[in-house]
């Protein structure tokens, strides 16, 4: 066996090596985000009183396991999404997806975390109908669960979140604004915030929780739909991060 063949039998190993602890990371994952939001759902029902009334104090402990909980199914995400997104072997699903019903889907989990944070989400639709999208479901609902979830963390109480769709005829893509009124991107800050862990200063001084992985893996993601990311932001006022993402794939 010459050297050309050994090195190609070595790389065929090692990619095997590869694949293998990707589908390990994936499943693990996966058991624990179906574990959490079992448990999630669970709490809802305390916290609705579905299943019987309860106090004040008992009320906030619930919240706070509410919120970790929260966070933790976060992480998972970002986890399953960095394994996938950078992954370029790994085929989407694309297939056509209502993008009004999506974002309303996705708005829908932050209810508790926007109550006891007193923050208003607006959603903003264009009135004119928009066609539906050409996108991997589940990697794009992440997509949205990181950018609107950080929407909310970095806002400021009593703020609103204001989320905008509206279709761009002259490229036939979805655009999607998400505005929020919080801490901002310093300068210094930008040329870095979708590199993988990086997390500012600013960010963690406001929640320590946090893997800077999912700015890095929504960034990845919406570039394999063919599309754009970017923001606008003053440190002061706020961030609005915009999103497209191509009607036909």
């Amino acid at each position: 066996m010459n050297d050309i063949e050994k090195l190609k039998e070595e790389n065929e190993k090692l990619k095997m090596m590869n694949e293998n602890k990707s589908d390990l990371i994936s499943i693990s994952v996966h058991q624990l985000r179906t574990s959490l939001t079992a448990f999630k759902w669970t709490l809802k029902m305390f916290l609705t009183e579905e299943i019987g009334s309860i106090n004040q104090e008992q009320k906030n402990y619930l919240e706070k396991s509410m919120s970790n909980n929260e966070h933790a199914l976060s992480l998972i995400n970002n986890l399953l999404s960095i394994n996938h997104s950078n992954d370029t072997s790994i085929k989407f699903n694309f297939k056509k997806v209502d993008i009004i019903n999506l974002l309303e889907r996705v708005i829908a989990l932050f209810s508790s975390e926007i109550k006891t944070k007193n923050i208003s989400i607006v959603f903003d639709k264009q009135k004119d109908a928009i066609p539906s999208v050409t996108c991997d479901e589940e990697m794009i609902i992440v997509v949205f669960q990181n950018l609107i979830g950080n929407a909310v963390k970095y806002s400021n109480n009593n703020t609103i979140v204001k989320i905008s769709l509206s279709h761009i005829l002259e490229n036939n893509e979805a655009l999607v604004s998400i505005n929020n009124q919080g801490i901002g991107i310093n300068k210094d800050d930008e040329l870095n915030i979708f590199s993988k862990f990086f997390r500012a200063s600013n960010a963690i001084e406001k929640d320590t929780i946090g893997s800077g992985f999912g700015l890095f893996a929504t960034k990845n993601i919406v570039e394999r739909h063919s599309g754009k990311i970017w923001f606008d932001s003053n440190p002061s006022s706020g961030t609005t991060f915009n999103v497209t993402l191509p009607i036909n794939q």
